[in-house]
């Protein structure tokens, strides 16, 4: 489904990512690990189309779209759950899930998304009145993936969705996670819970200073010393 070869991208006159390529097949759940400051983030702004490269092809389903404007990506069905959330804090949770379907254009699609995301968090159907910003962070952080999942994609970038959650509802996090693959979603996870991110994927990347340096599937890099030790505290 997506295929990144040769990618370099940076701010300005500073390069963050250094000729990176990976792919991402259809269904999967691909993990993108490394250490904060790595390139992580980078990776999917440029994926969404919040940058572009200065090297290199993004192909979606064998389309180049490293040109393409972030708003044009999302109509390709790809959406992408930002960092710190980025929720509208004065909106309701109902107007913040509606935000996300803009792209859709029946009120009967929209609907449906908002039945299938409140389905999928149960929490979210009884607070849909409620202000986003009196939401606790796990809370919110359902509520940006909810969002995400309006717009009905076929691909969803998530980017360090357990970053300031309590341990005890990381683990609903990435159950929901496991939930979206079933439903036929693909996931390409940028995650610093090098933990769960290997637990949760079919494949995962290593990215350190703007280069992956190792790849394999996510019991594979477990059981790497390199990521034990750098990532695990093994």
């Amino acid at each position: 489904m997506l295929e990144l070869d040769g990618v370099s991208v940076g701010y300005k006159d500073l390069t963050v990512i250094h000729g990176v390529s990976f792919r991402v097949g259809e269904g999967e759940v691909v993990s993108l690990v490394g250490s904060n400051g790595a390139g992580k983030s980078t990776i999917l702004r440029a994926i969404s189309g919040l940058l572009h490269p200065s090297q290199g092809e993004i192909r979606l389903r064998g389309e180049p779209i490293h040109r393409t404007p972030a708003h044009e990506v999302v109509k390709k069905r790809v959406a992408m759950v930002p960092e710190g959330r980025q929720l509208f804090g004065r909106l309701s949770v109902r107007d913040n899930l509606l935000m996300g379907a803009y792209s859709l254009r029946s009120r009967e699609q929209i609907e449906e998304s908002l039945e299938m995301a409140l389905a999928l968090f149960p929490i979210l159907r009884d607070r849909q009145e409620q202000r986003a910003e009196t939401l606790s962070g796990g809370e919110q952080q359902q509520l940006a993936i909810a969002r995400g999942l309006m717009s009905r994609p076929s691909l969803l970038l998530l980017d360090e969705p357990s970053l300031g959650i309590m341990p005890k509802l990381v683990v609903e996090i990435f159950r929901t996670i496991r939930e979206i693959r079933k439903q036929g979603i693909t996931v390409l996870l940028v995650e610093q819970n090098v933990f769960e991110a290997l637990r949760v994927c079919h494949r995962a990347y290593v990215l350190q200073t703007g280069r992956i340096v190792m790849e394999g599937t996510g019991s594979e890099l477990s059981q790497s010393d390199l990521v034990r030790k750098a990532y695990l505290g093994m």
